[in-house]
């Protein structure tokens, strides 16, 4: 699908030279190999004022950035997960405070970890059950293998887990062995960055009776003319697929040890669909999902949510109104915790002073382990999107620079 600017930034309220300041200021991590390529779109009032791209989706081919360029949005798969779960809850099909185990009953004798190596280590039974809202608010004491933060990351790690699915299982398998891993902490006393998007996909699916994909193309894309996204490239687009680079010691931009596998892997449907990191999209594609999200739930005659329920989803739900610096146990990007809280599937800016960046009270976001990154921003009608593939996000501070680079283009 096209993508082109739709408006004159003045009369959205940019000044359009201080708008360059993004482009320039980003064209330097291309000149300086730090990233290999990028998109960045600004839209205000539901209308693109901002479209760029620089540098390479594929640097080896000499293939430039377009705008149409498919990129794996990883983690921001996870608010499209969200969404799904939230599209049943409408339904009445669960309560947010229904046991994840009256879905998936192996979880219903969860342990919680104590202490020891994870080689020999001591457990104890959870005090709580894990609930639908832990996992929606990753308070819910799962964990990722690559944080490599805690003794139960490794045994993530050992059981086939390093960046989210095991090679040989499908998402029921995945979920009944993270079942059986201990838990970092009972469900609802602090937060970790975890599989919990993935389990959440395994309940849209046993409540729904349809797969993950199905569910997405269906009740999602389709309505929402999302084309280019699903868990797989079709074959007619892979000129069209970003080359996946990783950072070295100094923050420079390499392919992908494993590019050629990961290549030839994006075009066949994986065998467990994570509804937290496996998604392939386009600026097109994600640009129509966060207006969907400004728009409370509703985007050109189709509604996929409530309002309420998206005002809901986007408020913190932490235990106490606490921030993600107070309530997680380690970081999980590149961008500060402080002032920050976490919903049903996205962070949320509760007091920008406290954050220390230029923001909204209010703006909704997340972004993804290849340095892609989205927030929304109700208050100045506002939504951003950046599109790169450097793998881990925490390799520079996009997040952060991108946030002062669009607010101080905004004049009116």
């Amino acid at each position: 699908m096209s993508l082109e600017i739709e408006v004159d930034p003045g009369e959205v309220g940019f000044d359009a030279a201080r708008l360059n300041r993004i482009d320039q200021h980003f064209a330097r991590y291309v000149e300086s190999g730090k990233l290999p390529g990028w998109l960045v779109l600004v839209a205000r009032q539901g209308k693109i004022a901002h479209l760029s791209t620089h540098g390479m989706r594929d640097i080896a081919d000499d293939a430039p950035v377009r705008t149409d360029t498919l990129f794996r949005v990883f983690s921001m798969t996870k608010p499209v997960t969200s969404v799904a779960i939230m599209m049943l809850y409408e339904q009445g099909a669960f309560e947010l405070t229904d046991p994840v185990s009256d879905f998936i009953p192996s979880f219903a004798d969860l342990r919680v970890y104590t202490g020891g190596s994870a080689r020999a280590h001591q457990t104890r039974p959870a005090t709580e059950q894990m609930r639908i809202w832990h996992l929606l608010t990753h308070t819910a004491g799962l964990t990722y293998a690559f944080q490599y933060l805690h003794p139960v990351d490794e045994l993530y790690r050992r059981a086939g887990f390093e960046f989210g699915m095991a090679d040989d299982l499908d998402l029921a398998g995945c979920c009944d062995e993270w079942a059986g891993m201990p838990l970092l902490f009972d469900p609802g006393t602090a937060w970790n960055y975890s599989v919990a998007t993935d389990v959440l996909g395994r309940i849209v699916e046993i409540v729904s009776g349809q797969t993950l994909d199905e569910f997405f193309r269906t009740r999602i894309f389709e309505p929402l003319g999302m084309i280019d996204t699903g868990f797989a490239v079709d074959r007619a687009n892979a000129d069209r697929l970003a080359t996946l680079y990783v950072a070295d010691a100094l923050g420079r931009a390499h392919p992908h040890p494993k590019q050629a596998e990961l290549r030839a892997m994006a075009f066949d449907q994986p065998k467990a669909l994570s509804g937290g990191g496996g998604l392939f999209s386009s600026a097109h594609d994600y640009h129509r999902f966060t207006q969907l999200l400004l728009r409370k739930g509703e985007l050109d005659g189709t509604r996929l949510l409530g309002s309420r329920t998206v005002r809901y989803m986007t408020r913190n739900h932490l235990p106490g109104g606490a921030d993600l610096e107070t309530l997680a146990l380690g970081a999980f990007s590149e961008a500060a915790n402080a002032g920050k809280g976490f919903g049903l599937g996205f962070s949320v800016v509760d007091d920008p002073a406290a954050a220390k960046v230029l923001s909204s009270p209010g703006e909704f976001a997340w972004g993804g382990l290849a340095s892609t990154a989205f927030w929304v921003d109700p208050a100045e009608d506002l939504t951003v999107l950046f599109l790169t593939q450097l793998m881990p996000s925490s390799t520079h501070p996009i997040r952060p620079q991108l946030h002062q680079l669009v607010y101080q283009s905004l004049v009116d």
